[in-house]
């Protein structure tokens, strides 16, 4: 009889399928490693099982002890799938960005999820890695894996994922392209590959709002490159141990709209039903192979994930629509044309976070505005709303004579300066009342609702 003793006997060993349409017309044979073919439906499953088998070699994770894990989903699945089958409890942290059917998967197998705040920074309690630490400090017997700086994730991919593509291709692969968020199947893949043969190029794919292509180009941590971005699964605001930027020959950034748009183009036109970041990839190696692929090269692509996690993401036409990725609107004006159109004329308002009340309100009235970001050091660490003070001044007429910092709201969300108004319009709302830009020299510039109607009706 032929079978396997458990679920996590089946990871790994997932084919090489060439991609025939997408690349129609550029030289080159392109293979997309299709990662769907593991259990959990994702490449994830390879790094859970290698973090929790060296875990359990060196004591850290013992029997019955509980799982903690700051997850985008699919180390979570990955994880559950060990915990199953080998009698482990599980408990994940998530950003709320992150889609509810992956949510729903991780629940399904058993796990129990905590869902965080996307737009604060890592150290901020309230952020998915912090609250995984603090239940990792709190539950006896518990073990935090920490995919992003556990080598045992790189070291995953360096035994399984490199070695399979080295004998799929026989050999003949001479271009690595992959997403970069914790780094591991990127850098772990990639060492494999330039061991066995050092000319083999190797491209990461990073997003708009994530630290990557910048800090692989200058040395210099950037965060003003850091921004709320929508794609899920890879770009980071830090720098995991495992990313090895030594490895990583350049870095290609993709919008979140064509991630999507060529995530939706592999289901039709290759009948791969994956994830979001695999579009990403793809849309990247195509960028890369209009440029530089010759006739004889070899380019394989590792696609993640798939389809089943964004069923009400990207292949919603109507939340495509909302995000403006489906081009069924004339709001074409982007972020940064809102920005021109003011000739320069616009400064930014701001107040210290020791200032009173009292100030705030007299600055409103002699602008006419009715929003100030708060700044400490240079850094946006809160903001200030003329709704806001009235609710809370009704409640504390006294309100006035307190400093600023004790009754402001967070801090506005900084955007890319491509964004549409289809998405300008979708993150302002009551809890984000104003939003801000960076412009190609720095200066940062405030885009309130008032601009988006000025915009749509100019």
């Amino acid at each position: 009889m032929q079978y396997y003793n458990s679920i996590i006997e089946t990871i790994g060993n997932t084919p090489l399928i060439k991609l025939n349409k997408i690349f129609k017309g550029i030289p080159g044979t392109y293979l997309a490693k299709v990662e769907y073919f593991n259990p959990g439906n994702s490449m994830k499953d390879r790094m859970a099982i290698k973090m929790v088998e060296d875990a359990e070699k060196d004591g850290r994770l013992k029997p019955g002890g509980t799982i903690i894990e700051g997850t985008s989903g699919n180390t979570g699945m990955g994880l559950a799938l060990a915990a199953v089958a080998k009698g482990y409890r599980c408990i994940f942290t998530m950003a709320d960005k992150q889609s509810q059917e992956k949510i729903n998967i991780l629940k399904a197998v058993g796990a129990e999820v905590v869902v965080c705040p996307t737009n604060v920074e890592p150290d901020d309690p309230r952020s998915y890695y912090s609250v995984a630490r603090k239940l990792n400090k709190e539950i006896p017997n518990s073990f935090y894996p920490n995919q992003y700086d556990n080598l045992s994730n790189t070291k995953a991919h360096y035994e399984t994922t490199g070695p399979e593509i080295w004998k799929q291709t026989d050999g003949k692969i001479t271009h690595y392209v992959a997403t970069v968020g914790t780094g591991g199947s990127m850098c772990g893949t990639a060492t494999f590959l330039k061991e066995k043969n050092p000319g083999i190029a190797s491209v990461g794919i990073d997003t708009y709002g994530s630290v990557f292509k910048k800090y692989k180009e200058t040395g210099i941590f950037d965060e003003n490159e850091i921004y709320p971005y929508l794609t899920e699964g890879f770009g980071e605001d830090i720098l995991p141990k495992n990313v090895n930027f030594d490895v990583i020959d350049l870095f290609i950034k993709v919008t979140d709209k064509d991630g999507a748009l060529m995530t939706r183009r592999l289901a039709k036109e290759e009948g791969l039903f994956v994830g979001w970041s695999c579009g990403s990839a793809v849309h990247g190696a195509l960028e890369y192979a209009r440029e530089h692929m010759k006739q004889d090269d070899v380019m394989v692509i590792l696609l993640p994930d798939h389809g089943t996690r964004y069923l009400a993401k990207v292949y919603n036409d109507q939340w495509m629509k909302d995000h403006g990725f489906l081009d069924t609107k004339t709001f074409s004006t982007k972020a940064k044309d809102i920005i021109s159109s003011r000739n320069g004329k616009d400064s930014l308002v701001t107040i210290q976070p020791k200032a009173k009340v009292s100030d705030v309100i007299l600055m409103m009235n002699r602008e006419g505005i009715d929003q100030i970001p708060v700044i400490e050091n240079d850094q946006f660490i809160g903001s200030v709303s003329a709704s806001s003070l009235l609710e809370k001044m009704i409640e504390d007429p006294l309100l006035r004579e307190k400093v600023v910092g004790d009754v402001m709201d967070k801090p506005m969300l900084f955007v890319a300066p491509d964004s549409t108004l289809d998405v300008l319009s979708s993150l302002l709302n009551k809890e984000n009342k104003a939003v801000l830009i960076r412009d190609e020299s720095q200066r940062v510039h405030i885009i309130t609702q008032h601009d988006l109607l000025r915009a749509m009706t100019s």
